[in-house]
């Protein structure tokens, strides 16, 4: 454990750091920090912080930077989640009381949302569909070929997949198809799909067609994992090595590695990962921030952001912590 003075120290190099991303001299240390010893002493204070492995020297005439242990450390014994201005906060609560409609839409505005707050990369792994009860289910011609199925949940989340009709399906056919799905659904959850038998409507032909298209379109959209990522490209100007970029941009694309990597960060029950700490190492020079989201109880569902180690923690906490928590109660708002 640090003594109060190296502990004082180690956070003002790491808070600097985090500012201006240029490794942290004494000399600024001591005039700037308010710690209240010399430059000699700093400099003494450092050098062993060093030896300890939460700093390092980039070049020898240069100041230090943290390493992940300093990050660790800081973020384990300094850094609380910080709290959100007030303009900040009414933003991220008018944008959830205006989230209505489709979920992939609303999900989708919630990653735009965090990376517009943390200029950080962000990830939103929202709840699958089968479990939440249906409300209602509608189906609506698109063309003399096309019409879309409606589902709307119990939450007042919408979701529509489109489905191929014959040409000659009459409007009666869609309506009966309609109502047999919505007999067999509603109050039940989509996992009662493979329960929906034949309409028993022999006098309206394509009834069963129509049936068999949604059953199949929804029960395929039942199980896919609701995964949205905004803010990649805003990772390119967090590093200055071009190779360092190319490997995170490359990772960022394979979506199945960050949905693992969110998943078995939350599952470990850490809401910071810091450099090696996550396992991934083309992200090794990023930490990432993540948050569950709970709605009556239950993990439905994650929200992250994923940057430079060099992040501001307390912010990115405090916003993680937010737009989880809100997007949870929207969630579970019906």
């Amino acid at each position: 454990m640090l003594d109060d003075r190296k502990t004082a120290i180690l956070s003002a190099v790491v808070n600097q750091y985090i500012a201006t991303a240029l490794p942290v001299g004494s000399s600024h240390i001591a005039t700037a920090s308010g710690i209240g010893v010399s430059s000699a002493t700093i400099r003494h204070e450092m050098a062993v912080l060093e030896q300890e492995g939460f700093l390092v020297q980039p070049h020898t005439s240069a100041g230090r930077i943290p390493t992940d242990k300093g990050y660790r450390f800081f973020v384990d014994h300094l850094a609380t989640p910080g709290r959100l201005d007030d303009v900040t906060s009414r933003h991220v609560g008018e944008f959830f009381d205006a989230a209505h409609g489709r979920l992939e839409e609303m999900l989708h505005r919630t990653s735009d949302l965090l990376t517009t707050l943390t200029h950080s990369a962000a990830v939103v792994l929202g709840p699958s569909a089968q479990p939440i009860p249906v409300r209602t289910v509608q189906i609506v011609r698109l063309s003399s070929v096309a019409a879309t199925v409606v589902v709307v949940f119990a939450t007042g989340v919408v979701h529509s997949e489109v489905i191929e009709i014959a040409e000659t399906l009459s409007d009666s056919a869609l309506l009966a198809a309609a109502a047999h799905l919505a007999h067999s659904l509603e109050g039940s959850t989509l996992a009662s799909l493979a329960d929906v038998g034949p309409s028993g409507v022999d006098a309206i032909a394509g009834v069963d067609d129509v049936v068999r298209s949604a059953v199949a379109a929804l029960q395929v959209q039942s199980v896919d994992d609701h995964v949205y990522m905004g803010g990649a490209s805003t990772m390119a100007d967090a590093f200055d090595a071009v190779e360092v970029v190319r490997q995170v941009l490359h990772t960022l694309e394979q979506q199945f590695v960050v949905v693992s990597l969110v998943r078995d960060i939350v599952d470990r029950g850490m809401s910071v990962a810091i450099g090696v700490e996550h396992g991934v190492e083309p992200l090794s020079a990023c930490s990432v921030v993540v948050a569950p989201v709970v709605v009556d109880g239950q993990h439905v569902g994650s929200v992250g952001v994923l940057g430079p180690t060099r992040m501001n923690y307390p912010q990115a906490l405090a916003t993680v912590d937010m737009v989880s928590d809100r997007l949870g109660k929207r969630l579970g708002d019906s």
